[in-house]
């Protein structure tokens, strides 16, 4: 019965989630907050502020600065500790510390360093309390300014309370949250929320934002925030009016943005309305901000939403990240694709790169190849925006040194402010061991009334699970299943309800894929045969170096009696099977080296007990088709073509200081490690294209790895290498190899994966 009843429950708290941006309505009580208690300082402590300042890669981090008696200084990192960040980021209102950095981590400050040798015991109420050798007493030089990261999480409840009566216009915005909220019955049903109040949390409070000297600058930095690259002019009158009818209850302070801020905590607190001589806000109503939505989120018909990550903007893109929004950045560059160095990254350039892409202010400015290392040249080093700019490309960098002392270990990759779209209440994983697996159930409207219902598993695979993931924002998939029985869920979302499932792999959401609507086919049912997944964080990356393919390529006349093995793996044309064995086949050979670009190690899908054994060859495969080689004509017809299995996954070199992982010899475990590659020479079986009856011609060779997406990886686009290629009937010239998408101009449709998929991952 226990049981029962939190499953009521939860589904409860599952709808009324999905109406939580509607607020309440007029009369309703608001839910009870958990309220926030101000600290009791005692009189004989000093008063100070603090923000956090600097070269921020996130809003909740940076430089700790000091405000004491007018004047902002820094703090030595002498001493200080995990004890110190928790009373300052407490102090700030965040929930708890993550970690503290010194040595002017974010830049040196400028100023006193008005605290040294700082020692907390964790339980201060302010910084002021902690040892130190005194206010203003160090020897510290600005090379030491420490820093802290704070968590995500604000204090329930927290209220800023300014001690301090002058330069209240020097101190950053500290409040518990802030939401757009929807006013116009035209707005409350759209989602996502573009248009409405702006509204604070404070002391456990919503409140507006009196609209004196509110500047455009300001909207934009909210809008920002809530995943919106632009804003627009609204109806001022219609909110005259209705302000009149309800007063509002405004928050204590005005806000000064300069428009640059990624977040409102960066912006400047304005004059106090207290200060003003009363609290109310004059002539003036509450700020209302009206965002446009980059295109990918516009409330247009579903499926407008199915270009979700094609680039608007040709000059830039994201490869490599878990969920929309996120990844390693890449810019055009004399037409080919790069990457930025993370020298001097920061949040307003992340920013630039978000507002380019469609989305709103940048989360997280990323560094060190977070999100997998980028192929081809370093294009940007030292990158400094205004973040004004209408593209990154047009950001000053250090054009002496595009990658000098650069390496893809230091590619820059940005997570930005994506409009909250509800998809995630839509979604969720039932029955397994952790948040990260289990059966897929979709919540659907069915006679009028929301139902939770399982997905058929006919046809089920990679890309359909990668979706899955991303929609709940859980990274990538590692797993698609095709039966759940061991992930009982509930009983009463047995029922198939979507059915027919087919995806590209880059849509937001499971119902943007197509599947059969209405009109349900899934003669398994579901309960124990519905599709499950299991999601990662992480994944591998697999990139094929070109530059190896174009060098080692040559042909061989080969007899076919010493092709038998092969012959026997199909790795020779249809009409070598009337092919006498004294006579010859024409190989086109060439070595393939294939590296491990991305965060997770490389398995092949398949466990060992069920790997195949070829006694021809004496190797077991872990995956009967890891490689693809075809030769196309030019209009893209397939003249020739080669398969590989994976016959031995393993590493055969990797980067300095990685360990090498994995080895085929006496039936060890396969794999590529992160930063490492495995090497098929072009002297082992299978490591060509039988080219035997090719007419002399121009011709495209093409390589595509991992072709039936059995593995699945953080980016499929650069699966792929092709190269020109030449053969007189003699010779054979290959020039020009590139990987999929690497030249300006190309796009992902030139290649297999994302349009082609639903064919080829079957």
């Amino acid at each position: 019965m226990k049981a029962q009843s939190k499953i009521l429950f939860d589904l409860f708290v599952l709808c009324l989630a999905q109406f939580e941006y509607l607020g309440y309505p007029p009369g309703y009580p608001e839910p009870v907050e958990d309220q926030y208690t101000a600290p009791q300082i005692p009189a004989d402590v000093p008063r100070i502020q603090l923000r956090l300042a600097g070269e921020k890669r996130k809003h909740n981090e940076g430089r700790l600065e000091v405000l004491y008696e007018g004047e902002w200084g820094t703090v030595c990192d002498d001493d200080f500790n995990i004890h110190a960040a928790q009373v300052v980021c407490r102090e700030l209102g965040y929930s708890e510390a993550v970690s503290w950095a010194p040595s002017a981590k974010y830049g040196k400050g400028d100023g006193r360093i008005w605290f040294d040798n700082v020692h907390c015991t964790g339980k201060e109420k302010t910084l002021a309390q902690c040892e130190s050798n005194g206010i203003g007493v160090s020897d510290c030089k600005h090379s030491e300014d420490v820093g802290v990261v704070c968590s995500d999480k604000r204090i329930p409840g927290f209220r800023f309370l300014s001690p301090l009566n002058n330069n209240v216009d020097s101190l950053n915005i500290q409040v518990e949250d802030v939401r757009i909220r929807p006013i116009l019955a035209s707005y409350r049903k759209r989602i996502p929320v573009t248009e409405g109040y702006v509204e604070v949390k404070d002391g456990g409070k919503w409140k507006q934002i009196c609209d004196e000297e509110w500047s455009p600058m300001n909207t934009r930095v909210i809008c920002g925030m809530f995943g919106f690259p632009g804003e627009k002019r609204y109806n001022a009158r219609v909110y005259k009016m209705f302000a009149r009818r309800r007063t509002p209850s405004y928050w204590d302070y005005l806000v000064n943005c300069t428009g640059n801020e990624a977040h409102l905590s960066s912006c400047k607190l304005g004059h106090s309305l207290m200060a003003k001589g009363n609290s109310s806000c004059g002539q003036g109503i509450p700020v209302v901000v009206s965002c446009v939505a980059g295109r990918a989120f516009a409330p247009t018909p579903m499926a407008g939403y199915r270009k979700a990550f094609r680039q608007e903007q040709p000059l830039v893109r994201l490869r490599g990240g878990g969920v929309v929004g996120e990844g390693r950045v890449e810019v055009l560059k004399n037409g080919e694709w790069g990457t930025i160095c993370d020298d001097h990254w920061n949040l307003v350039s992340a920013t630039v790169v978000c507002r380019e892409l469609g989305f709103g202010t940048a989360k997280e400015a990323l560094s060190g190849g977070q999100l997998g290392q980028g192929m081809g040249p370093v294009h940007m080093n030292e990158v400094q925006c205004s973040g004004f700019e209408k593209s990154v490309t047009e950001c000053q960098f250090n054009m002496d040194k595009d990658s000098e002392g650069c390496s893809h270990e230091e590619d820059a990759g940005v997570r930005c402010n994506v409009p909250a779209m509800g998809f995630q209440q839509r979604l969720r994983l039932s029955g397994g061991r952790n948040p990260f697996e289990g059966r897929v159930e979709v919540l659907v409207e069915r006679n009028g009334s929301l139902v939770w219902g399982t997905v058929c598993s006919e046809g089920w695979g990679t890309m359909e699970a990668m979706v899955v993931c991303r929609q709940l924002g859980l990274g990538f998939a590692s797993n698609a299943f095709q039966e759940t029985w061991y992930w009982p869920g509930a009983v009463s979302a047995d029922a198939v309800v979507m059915s027919g499932v087919r995806c590209a792999g880059t849509e937001m959401s499971l119902s943007h894929c197509l599947h059969h609507g209405d009109h349900l086919s899934c003669p398994k049912g579901g309960a124990r045969h519905a599709a499950g997944v299991s999601c990662s964080e992480t994944a591998p990356d697999l990139v094929l170096n070109p530059q190896v393919v174009e060098q080692t390529t040559y042909i061989e006349d080969r007899p076919m009696f010493m092709l038998q093995c092969a012959y026997e793996e199909n790795c020779l044309a249809s009409t070598s099977s009337s092919t006498p064995a004294n006579s010859y086949r024409r190989l086109l050979r060439f070595s393939s080296q294939i590296h491990n670009n991305g965060q997770s190690d490389f398995r092949p899908k398949a466990s060992r007990d069920s790997w195949v054994w070829h006694d021809c060859h004496r190797h077991y495969h872990s995956m009967e088709i890891f490689t693809h080689y075809d030769l196309l004509s030019l209009n893209g017809s397939k003249v020739a073509e080669g398969h590989k299995a994976s016959f031995c996954l393993e590493d055969s070199e990797c980067d300095e200081g990685i360990e090498k992982k994995y080895e085929c010899a006496n039936f060890g475990e396969q794999g590529i490690t992160v930063g490492c590659w495995d090497t098929y020479r072009h002297d082992i079986d299978c490591q060509w294209v039988d080219i035997t009856d090719v007419k002399p011609g121009d011709y495209t060779f093409q390589i595509v790895i991992n072709p039936n997406y059995e593995v699945a990886e953080s980016d499929y686009t650069n699966n792929v290498v092709k190269c020109k290629s030449r053969y007189d009937g003699h010779r054979i010239w290959m020039y020009n190899c590139h990987i999929g998408g690497s030249i300006g101009g190309e796009t992902e449709e030139t290649f297999p994966g994302l349009l082609n998929n639903q064919v080829t991952h079957r």
